[in-house]
Formats: C-alpha cells, structure tokens, sequence
C-alpha cells in the first residue's frame, strides 16, 4: 500500500481513492483497481452531496493522459477509472482529456480495461463522442439521486439529462458497458428508486452501484436516514429482477467499487 501511494503521488494525478478518504481503498486497491481524478481538483457545480471545492479551475495540463498511463503501467492496474470534476468552463467541457487520458491508457497498458465517469456534458452529442470514440470499456455516469430530488442535491445538473447522456452512449455504441450510481438516505421514498432502476434500465444502462449517502460536513444535505443491510440485499434484488447485469448494493458501496469485479460479471 505505501509503493502504491508513492507512485500515486509521483504521477502528479490525483485518485478519488483516497481524495475522498474511500473506505474500500484497501480492498479495491488489492484488486489492481484505482480511480483517478484527472483536470484538477476544483469544480464548476456545487452539488450538495460533494465535497469537492467550487472554483475557477486550472487549464488541463497537457502531459497528464501521459503521467496517468506511466501511473497504470507502474502499478500494473487490470481496471482503471478515469473520472473528473464538472468543467463547465472549457468548451468542450473536458471531453477531449477524457479522451486523451483513455487513449494514453490504452497504449501504455493494452490489457488494462478502462471505465470513465463524466459529468452530464450537458448531454452534447459531440462530447460524448470525443469520450466514446476513444473505446473505453465502460461508460459510468451517476444519476446520484431519485427525479424529486435532484433538483435539491444537484442543483445544476438535471434528472432527464443525465438519462438522456446513458440513452445516447448505448443508442450510439451497443457494445459500450453504461453504468450509472445511486445514493439512498437523502429522504427518498421506495417507489422512487424503484422508478429510478427503472428509469435506468429503460436506457439501457447495463450496470447499477446502490450505496449509503453520508453527509461530508454540515454544509452539505443532510442524512434523512441510515438503510439496513437487508434493505441493500432487497434493492440489489430489485434491479437484478429488472434486469442490470451487474449490481453492486451496500452500505460502504460507491460508484467505483470493485469495479473490475462488476464490470467482469456485467460481460457474462
């Protein structure tokens, strides 16, 4: 874990793993399965759910796609993550770095497969593009909550768009894996994740992460309660008998858990 974390600070990127003190670092980690953050460390949007600062970003630095693929290559990952920040100031909103990361990626370390989990993009069909015609393996994009609350917690984003993002990614590329996130606790109702599965399985969205909310200070939306483990169990069952190929459900679980290990089971 401490060469893990010394070639990670080396490469200058920075891993969700552990900018979001993850809980399953450890484990997903021994799995040879990161995330990393890539266009800075500074966000657009202010989601009520994020801690992420909101500010002015930096310009992409052009030499990161390549200290990304150095920091795969040399931790020698079998899955790879590639997720960012909202930016919504550049014009093609961080397509174009998406895809030079995967491109870099892919010909550094050809056997690694790669996910990549953007924002919304504005669900522009020409950024999506840029994104799907590097070839990732999968293509993640968080719904995060039910459609009553979005407007709540993601204030800027909205609830049919991001459906809209996951339609078009598998209307356009069949082959791609889409995959798409849930939080519970923020006070939705039972009906309402069920609609949501639903909602994710009517685009076709192949793979589905149910895990807890959990307030990052007191600034942000608060908890409206804790599900039991048995509550997960029932939602995992609920959106296998809809159909997603993978599940991932629990507590601890996040967007980018056991990733490798989902993706894996979705392909069967």
């Amino acid at each position: 874990m401490a060469g893990t974390g010394r070639i990670v600070a080396e490469s200058g990127v920075a891993t969700v793993c552990q900018e979001a003190r993850c809980p399953n670092l450890t484990e997903c980690w021994s799995h040879r399965t990161a995330t990393f953050m890539i266009l800075g460390d500074r966000c657009t949007r202010r989601c009520r759910f994020c801690a992420v600062t909101t500010a002015r970003p930096d310009p992409p630095a052009t030499d990161e796609p390549h200290r990304l693929a150095e920091a795969v290559a040399r931790l020698g990952l079998r899955h790879v993550v590639v997720t960012a920040v909202a930016r919504d100031d550049l014009e093609d909103e961080g397509a174009g770095q998406f895809a030079a990361c995967v491109r870099a990626i892919r010909g550094r370390v050809p056997e690694a497969s790669i996910e990549v989990l953007p924002a919304d993009l504005h669900a522009r069909p020409e950024c999506i593009a840029l994104i799907c015609d590097a070839r990732p393996e999968v293509f993640n994009h968080n719904l995060e909550t039910v459609e009553r609350l979005t407007p709540i917690v993601r204030p800027q984003a909205e609830y049919r768009r991001s459906l809209a993002v996951l339609c078009h990614v598998k209307e356009r590329y069949p082959e791609m894996t889409t995959k798409s996130g849930l939080m519970v606790g923020l006070g939705e109702s039972q009906d309402e994740l069920r609609q949501t599965l639903a909602d994710l399985r009517t685009v076709g969205c192949d793979v589905v992460t149910i895990g807890q909310y959990l307030q990052p200070t007191p600034k942000h939306a608060p908890i409206a309660r804790f599900y039991e483990p048995a509550e997960f169990d029932e939602l995992a069952r609920v959106a296998e008998a809809l159909g997603f190929s993978g599940v991932a459900s629990g507590p601890f679980v996040r967007s980018s858990y056991n990733a490798a290990e989902v993706f894996e089971r979705a392909k069967r």
